[in-house]
């Protein structure tokens, strides 16, 4: 039997920060973490891990900020101009550095000291790995599969603690011949709600579509709703109301083209990843099972073990 919560993301929300599982930063959906959310967090990864060497993934790690150029190739502006975080540093001299730093102690804008780097932050962890693959060359028989996670932002300030800017995914990014892609993709609709329904959620799989921007974007969405490139693994989060903990996407030959990620057959690869949210399972879970981790069904806990063991 589980304990059930409050359905409004308001009440959830104080019940985290009150037990010390989220610690608040002062920015809307920007929150600290404690060891014990932490410790969920790892034995949800480790699910993910467990699965991508049963594959034989190709693991890689990248850091939360990737190439302005490559992000820029990607087309994400084109569609997610909105969401997209980057990266500006100081510009001036000595005289400005003062004036900055005058303006910044009384809370004013400094933004006119600022210049745009040659880095933004990753909107997804498999951002990274097209122009990585890319410069490898040819793909070799039977594609590549690789498995990647970190930290990326998306800017999405939020009183729902379910719509972090600053977040982690773990994902698998399948690169081959559009049979084999596609069937990866289907496969993985079916593998992450058994994964997901193992730990006691209740768990649907939805068509969706990303969150594209503008009149344009409309139509791209309803698009990509009416084709099911993107699947939704959804179950309660932060209220009664379903939302996505994995997400299972088909790209087609996007990246393959815009990047130049050739078959060996010398036509553009297609591609598609799959994307555990890591803060939204772990938050699915508290919220299903409860605040207090120790009250957990034992079977949740022996699959998140030893991580929720080590736990205060």
């Amino acid at each position: 039997m589980h304990t059930t919560h409050p359905d409004g993301e308001a009440e959830f929300l104080t019940g985290l920060l009150g037990a010390g599982l989220l610690i608040p930063c002062d920015v809307p959906g920007v929150y600290g973490r404690s060891a014990t959310f932490e410790a969920v967090v790892a034995g949800i990864d480790g699910l993910a891990f467990a699965e991508a060497r049963r594959d034989d993934a190709e693991e890689v790690r990248f850091p939360p900020v990737m190439s302005r150029h490559d992000f820029e190739r990607s087309g994400y502006l084109g569609s997610f101009p909105h969401l997209a975080g980057s990266v500006f540093g100081f510009t001036g001299d000595e005289r400005s550095a003062f004036e900055l730093s005058g303006r910044a102690a009384a809370h004013e804008d400094w933004s006119e000291f600022q210049g745009m780097t040659d880095v933004v932050l990753i909107p997804a962890s498999c951002y990274p790995v097209y122009p990585w693959v890319a410069s490898r060359g040819p793909l070799p028989d039977g594609g590549r599969l690789v498995d990647v996670g970190g930290y990326c932002f998306r800017r999405e300030p939020s009183s729902d603690p379910a719509r972090m800017q600053a977040f982690r995914m773990h994902e698998n990014v399948r690169i081959g011949d559009p049979d084999v892609v596609a069937a990866w993709h289907a496969e993985w609709q079916e593998r992450g709600a058994r994964i997901l329904g193992g730990l006691g959620l209740a768990v649907d799989v939805v068509p969706a579509n990303d969150p594209f921007f503008g009149r344009a974007g409309r139509i791209l969405a309803s698009g990509q709703h009416e084709q099911q490139l993107k699947m939704e693994i959804v179950c309660p989060i932060s209220s009664a109301r379903p939302g996505a903990v994995l997400s299972v996407n088909a790209h087609l030959d996007h990246f393959g083209t815009d990047f130049g990620i050739a078959t060996k057959s010398g036509g553009p690869a297609h591609t598609a990843c799959i994307g555990f949210g890591l803060e939204r399972v772990a938050l699915a879970l508290f919220h299903r099972h409860g605040i207090d981790s120790d009250n957990w069904p034992e079977r949740v806990r022996e699959q998140l073990w030893p991580m929720l063991e080590e736990a205060p």
